[in-house]
Protein backbone atom coordinates (compact mmCIF):
# COMPACT_ATOMS: atom_id res chain seq x y z
CA UNK A 1 0.00 0.00 0.00
CA UNK A 2 0.88 3.79 -0.71
CA UNK A 3 0.97 5.67 2.09
CA UNK A 4 -0.29 8.80 1.65
CA UNK A 5 2.10 11.76 2.75
CA UNK A 6 1.49 13.64 5.41
CA UNK A 7 -1.68 12.21 6.67
CA UNK A 8 -2.75 11.06 9.72
CA UNK A 9 -4.35 8.15 10.73
CA UNK A 10 -6.08 7.89 14.47
CA UNK A 11 -6.99 4.24 15.43
CA UNK A 12 -9.72 3.84 18.00
CA UNK A 13 -10.71 0.73 19.40
CA UNK A 14 -14.23 0.58 21.23
CA UNK A 15 -15.81 -1.59 23.00
CA UNK A 16 -19.07 -0.40 24.89
CA UNK A 17 -17.94 3.24 25.28
CA UNK A 18 -20.87 4.89 24.21
CA UNK A 19 -20.87 7.09 27.00
CA UNK A 20 -17.72 8.72 26.45
CA UNK A 21 -17.43 8.64 22.70
CA UNK A 22 -18.69 12.07 21.77
CA UNK A 23 -16.03 13.47 23.81
CA UNK A 24 -13.32 11.39 22.06
CA UNK A 25 -14.46 12.11 18.94
CA UNK A 26 -14.89 16.02 19.47
CA UNK A 27 -11.88 15.93 20.08
CA UNK A 28 -9.88 14.75 16.87
CA UNK A 29 -12.40 16.66 15.41
CA UNK A 30 -11.11 19.56 16.39
CA UNK A 31 -7.53 19.43 15.76
CA UNK A 32 -5.60 21.87 14.14
CA UNK A 33 -4.11 19.56 11.93
CA UNK A 34 -6.12 18.68 9.29
CA UNK A 35 -4.56 15.87 7.23
CA UNK A 36 -6.11 12.78 8.84
CA UNK A 37 -8.30 10.39 8.61
CA UNK A 38 -10.28 8.61 11.65
CA UNK A 39 -10.60 4.57 12.39
CA UNK A 40 -12.97 3.40 14.23
CA UNK A 41 -12.86 -0.13 15.13
CA UNK A 42 -15.76 -1.22 16.97
CA UNK A 43 -15.21 -4.42 19.10
CA UNK A 44 -19.02 -6.47 18.87
CA UNK A 45 -19.76 -3.80 21.18
CA UNK A 46 -23.45 -4.23 23.09
CA UNK A 47 -24.50 -0.95 24.09
CA UNK A 48 -25.02 1.89 22.04
CA UNK A 49 -21.81 2.68 20.25
CA UNK A 50 -22.86 2.40 17.10
CA UNK A 51 -25.96 4.13 17.29
CA UNK A 52 -23.46 7.23 19.13
CA UNK A 53 -20.75 7.07 16.53
CA UNK A 54 -23.02 6.98 12.93
CA UNK A 55 -25.25 10.20 14.72
CA UNK A 56 -21.82 11.69 15.52
CA UNK A 57 -21.29 10.92 11.84
CA UNK A 58 -24.26 13.05 10.58
CA UNK A 59 -23.61 15.67 13.12
CA UNK A 60 -20.29 16.78 11.82
CA UNK A 61 -21.22 16.25 8.16
CA UNK A 62 -18.70 13.46 8.09
CA UNK A 63 -20.63 10.28 7.19
CA UNK A 64 -20.48 8.17 3.83
CA UNK A 65 -16.56 10.71 3.75
CA UNK A 66 -13.02 9.22 3.74
CA UNK A 67 -12.31 10.95 6.78
CA UNK A 68 -13.91 7.94 8.55
CA UNK A 69 -13.78 4.75 8.49
CA UNK A 70 -16.22 2.76 10.83
CA UNK A 71 -15.29 -0.74 10.77
CA UNK A 72 -17.89 -3.51 12.56
CA UNK A 73 -16.26 -6.67 13.71
CA UNK A 74 -18.62 -9.54 14.33
CA UNK A 75 -17.60 -10.69 16.98
CA UNK A 76 -15.83 -9.65 20.30
CA UNK A 77 -11.81 -10.06 19.29
CA UNK A 78 -10.10 -8.16 22.43
CA UNK A 79 -7.92 -4.93 22.40
CA UNK A 80 -4.91 -5.92 20.60
CA UNK A 81 -7.10 -7.49 17.99
CA UNK A 82 -9.42 -4.45 17.30
CA UNK A 83 -6.37 -2.08 17.45
CA UNK A 84 -4.25 -4.13 14.97
CA UNK A 85 -7.06 -4.45 12.98
CA UNK A 86 -7.11 -0.47 12.94
CA UNK A 87 -3.77 -0.26 12.03
CA UNK A 88 -4.24 -2.11 8.72
CA UNK A 89 -6.85 -0.04 7.92
CA UNK A 90 -4.70 3.16 8.40
CA UNK A 91 -3.48 4.94 5.24
CA UNK A 92 -1.74 7.67 6.74
CA UNK A 93 2.17 8.40 6.59
CA UNK A 94 1.37 8.67 10.48
CA UNK A 95 -0.44 6.55 12.98
CA UNK A 96 -1.79 8.08 15.67
CA UNK A 97 -3.60 6.13 18.89
CA UNK A 98 -6.79 6.84 20.93
CA UNK A 99 -8.28 5.79 22.86
CA UNK A 100 -12.45 5.45 23.03
CA UNK A 101 -13.06 6.79 26.70
CA UNK A 102 -9.98 9.39 26.83
CA UNK A 103 -9.65 12.73 24.81
CA UNK A 104 -7.03 14.81 23.08
CA UNK A 105 -5.98 18.26 23.36
CA UNK A 106 -6.47 20.82 19.94
CA UNK A 107 -2.73 20.41 18.96
CA UNK A 108 -1.61 17.05 19.79
CA UNK A 109 -1.58 15.77 16.45
CA UNK A 110 0.29 19.03 15.19
CA UNK A 111 2.78 18.95 17.75
CA UNK A 112 3.64 15.18 17.21
CA UNK A 113 3.77 15.28 13.38
CA UNK A 114 6.16 18.08 13.54
CA UNK A 115 8.49 16.32 16.32
CA UNK A 116 8.15 13.43 14.04
CA UNK A 117 9.29 15.32 10.68
CA UNK A 118 11.93 17.81 12.69
CA UNK A 119 13.53 14.56 14.46
CA UNK A 120 14.02 11.62 11.24
CA UNK A 121 15.65 9.21 13.97
CA UNK A 122 12.70 8.87 15.64
CA UNK A 123 9.84 6.24 14.92
CA UNK A 124 7.33 6.67 17.70
CA UNK A 125 6.31 9.85 19.72
CA UNK A 126 4.27 9.72 23.05
CA UNK A 127 3.00 12.30 25.16
CA UNK A 128 2.47 13.53 28.52
CA UNK A 129 -1.13 13.70 30.02
CA UNK A 130 -3.00 14.91 32.41
CA UNK A 131 -5.90 12.30 34.40
CA UNK A 132 -9.03 13.01 35.28
CA UNK A 133 -12.08 11.00 37.65
CA UNK A 134 -15.02 11.17 35.81
CA UNK A 135 -17.08 10.16 39.21
CA UNK A 136 -16.05 13.99 40.41
CA UNK A 137 -15.99 17.27 39.45
CA UNK A 138 -13.04 17.40 36.82
CA UNK A 139 -9.61 17.86 38.42
CA UNK A 140 -6.84 17.38 36.12
CA UNK A 141 -3.33 15.60 37.56
CA UNK A 142 -0.15 15.04 35.88
CA UNK A 143 1.51 11.98 35.51
CA UNK A 144 4.81 11.32 36.97
CA UNK A 145 5.57 8.36 35.40
CA UNK A 146 6.97 8.51 32.07
CA UNK A 147 10.44 9.03 31.03
CA UNK A 148 12.21 11.51 28.45
CA UNK A 149 15.24 10.89 26.11
CA UNK A 150 17.96 8.00 26.51
CA UNK A 151 15.82 7.29 30.05
CA UNK A 152 13.20 5.33 27.97
CA UNK A 153 15.31 2.68 27.02
CA UNK A 154 16.90 2.14 29.65
CA UNK A 155 13.40 1.85 31.38
CA UNK A 156 12.36 -0.77 28.92
CA UNK A 157 15.91 -2.67 29.58
CA UNK A 158 14.94 -2.86 32.89
CA UNK A 159 11.31 -3.98 32.47
CA UNK A 160 9.79 -1.36 33.13
CA UNK A 161 7.21 0.93 31.04
CA UNK A 162 7.33 4.64 30.20
CA UNK A 163 5.54 5.36 27.17
CA UNK A 164 1.27 5.67 27.44
CA UNK A 165 0.26 4.27 24.52
CA UNK A 166 -3.10 5.81 24.18
CA UNK A 167 -0.34 8.98 23.21
CA UNK A 168 1.19 7.49 20.84
CA UNK A 169 2.04 8.24 17.40
CA UNK A 170 4.34 6.54 15.37
CA UNK A 171 5.67 6.02 10.91
CA UNK A 172 3.34 4.15 8.93
CA UNK A 173 6.46 2.12 7.39
CA UNK A 174 7.47 1.18 11.23
CA UNK A 175 4.37 -0.61 11.26
CA UNK A 176 4.73 -2.39 7.99
CA UNK A 177 7.76 -3.65 9.45
CA UNK A 178 6.76 -4.90 12.97
CA UNK A 179 3.26 -5.28 12.78
CA UNK A 180 1.07 -4.99 15.58
CA UNK A 181 0.00 -5.89 19.13
CA UNK A 182 0.48 -9.23 20.62
CA UNK A 183 -2.63 -11.42 21.39
CA UNK A 184 -0.83 -13.37 23.77
CA UNK A 185 -0.34 -11.00 26.61
CA UNK A 186 -3.76 -9.74 27.89
CA UNK A 187 -3.35 -6.29 29.57
CA UNK A 188 0.51 -5.86 28.85
CA UNK A 189 -0.14 -5.70 24.73
CA UNK A 190 1.10 -1.74 24.68
CA UNK A 191 4.03 -2.99 26.78
CA UNK A 192 5.19 -5.24 23.87
CA UNK A 193 4.29 -3.29 21.35
CA UNK A 194 6.43 -0.17 22.34
CA UNK A 195 9.50 -3.42 23.28
CA UNK A 196 9.02 -4.21 19.47
CA UNK A 197 10.15 -0.62 18.63
CA UNK A 198 13.08 -0.97 20.68
CA UNK A 199 14.19 -4.61 19.12
CA UNK A 200 14.12 -3.05 16.02
CA UNK A 201 16.60 -0.31 16.68
CA UNK A 202 13.84 2.39 16.65
CA UNK A 203 14.40 5.68 18.48
CA UNK A 204 11.42 6.25 20.76
CA UNK A 205 10.61 9.67 22.58
CA UNK A 206 7.75 11.73 24.98
CA UNK A 207 6.98 15.15 24.78
CA UNK A 208 6.51 16.57 27.67
CA UNK A 209 3.84 18.68 27.08
CA UNK A 210 0.32 17.17 28.36
CA UNK A 211 -1.17 16.98 25.24
CA UNK A 212 -3.83 13.92 26.10
CA UNK A 213 -6.50 13.43 29.25
CA UNK A 214 -6.61 10.07 30.73
CA UNK A 215 -10.37 9.13 32.41
CA UNK A 216 -10.22 7.17 35.41
CA UNK A 217 -13.20 5.23 35.70
CA UNK A 218 -14.64 2.07 36.66
CA UNK A 219 -15.45 0.11 33.34
CA UNK A 220 -11.89 1.06 32.13
CA UNK A 221 -9.98 -1.64 30.85
CA UNK A 222 -6.23 -0.52 32.59
CA UNK A 223 -8.05 -0.45 35.89
CA UNK A 224 -5.43 -2.91 37.14
CA UNK A 225 -2.84 -1.83 35.96
CA UNK A 226 -2.90 2.00 36.79
CA UNK A 227 -2.08 1.54 40.60
CA UNK A 228 1.70 0.77 39.22
CA UNK A 229 2.00 3.81 36.98
CA UNK A 230 1.65 6.05 39.91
Amino acid sequence: MQREFGKVSIVIANYNRAAYLIECLDSLMSQTYLNKEIIIVDDASTDRSLDVIEAWCEANGVAGTESIVLVRLPRNIGFSGAVTTGFFHARGQYIAVQDADDFSHPQRLEKQVAYLQSHAEAALVGTSYASFDEAEKRQYVQEKWLRFGDDILNVYRSGGHCVCHGTIMFRGDAFDQIGGLSRRIVGAEDYEFIVKFLNNKARIENIPEILYYYRLHASQRSLAFYAKKE
